[in-house]
């Protein structure tokens, strides 16, 4: 595993156990030799990994689209530094340099990249992990509603444990690299299944 994408805020959060598990993955990603690939802002939860990573000694590259450059304050001291036009651009670029994903703590924009890359995986569209750092229970809710979905047969069993859960970073990446991804989702004509 080369490069991790990793989807956060752009606030720093309510506590400050949000910033510094940011700089904890940031650290644990240049100890295991892993780029980081981000939004590319200076600003909130973003900021505070690029700045770990660097200050660590390692790589990062951020993706930004030109309408955030100066709204998020687009980082400048980055190993790269790439300017799209969309937010599409951004997402699909991140996928195409990522060997997986990470959701820190975020808002819907955050939500709205996790599901995205774990919808894609499901369908098959890519075969890295997902996974989401569960800093100071913020993501309890959304890993029960997980279980939820898989209870009520909206998600099928085998992707219900697709999302990697855990509260510490180093216990996340060993899961990252751990990872063997189920295979990918089908659907049965009607016809076949009642024969």
């Amino acid at each position: 595993m080369k490069k991790i994408a990793v989807f956060c805020g752009s606030s720093k959060g309510a506590s400050d156990v949000y910033i510094e598990s940011a700089r904890e993955l940031g650290r644990e990603l240049v100890q295991r030799e892993i780029t980081l690939v981000y939004g590319g802002a200076t600003v909130g939860i973003m900021g505070a990994v690029a700045d770990s990573v660097l200050e660590h000694g390692g790589k990062v590259i951020g993706i930004i689209p030109a309408f955030l450059e100066s709204r998020e304050i687009a980082h400048q001291g980055l190993s790269e530094l790439i300017i799209v036009e969309s937010m599409h651009e951004r997402k699909a670029a991140m996928v195409e340099l990522s060997d997986g994903f990470i959701a820190l703590p975020g808002g819907p924009g955050t939500l709205e990249e996790f599901f995205e890359v774990f919808t894609w995986a499901q369908l098959g569209l890519h075969h890295n992990p997902c996974g989401l750092l569960n800093v100071n229970g913020y993501y309890d809710p959304l890993v029960a509603l997980f279980h939820h979905m898989a209870d009520e047969q909206f998600l099928h069993e085998k992707f219900r444990s697709m999302a990697l859960v855990d509260t510490q970073p180093k216990g996340l990446l060993d899961q990252f690299s751990a990872y063997e991804p189920p295979a990918q989702k089908r659907y049965e004509s009607p016809k076949l299944a009642a024969e």
